[in-house]
């Protein structure tokens, strides 16, 4: 199940952003819930990056750097991306989109990736 997080208007140009578990989009939605689940640090870091993803015209344009460090995932979790969060914890999303962009070399095109669904806050290390 998908769950909106937000609800653009049309004049906005950020990604969209959903999230699968019903959880914790109802956790992401309230400051309260956010903080009791995750505690005060991670609460902070998950606003502040999805801050980012919200006001990023494309995944792109997601810093690949520090503290952001937007990362393409392998194995098991290949076609996913993940954010820094408080260390080890990174939220984990894929881009919204059927097909997926790709690149001619067949990567996945980030600057066309302009929705993704939220997938899980884990340690996957």
């Amino acid at each position: 199940m998908v769950t909106h997080l937000v609800t653009k208007t049309p004049v906005e140009r950020g990604v969209e952003v959903e999230v699968r578990k019903r959880s914790l989009a109802k956790a992401l939605n309230s400051e309260r819930d956010l903080v009791r689940k995750y505690g005060r640090d991670m609460a902070n870091a998950l606003r502040t990056r999805l801050g980012v993803l919200e006001n990023a015209p494309n995944l792109a344009a997601v810093p690949t750097g520090k503290p952001v460090r937007r990362h393409l995932l392998k194995a098991n979790r290949a076609g996913q991306f993940a954010v820094d969060l408080v260390h080890p914890y990174r939220l984990v999303f894929k881009p919204n989109h059927t097909p997926v962009p790709r690149r001619p070399d067949g990567g996945i095109d980030t600057e066309r990736v302009t929705a993704v669904t939220i997938i899980d806050v884990a340690d996957y290390h």
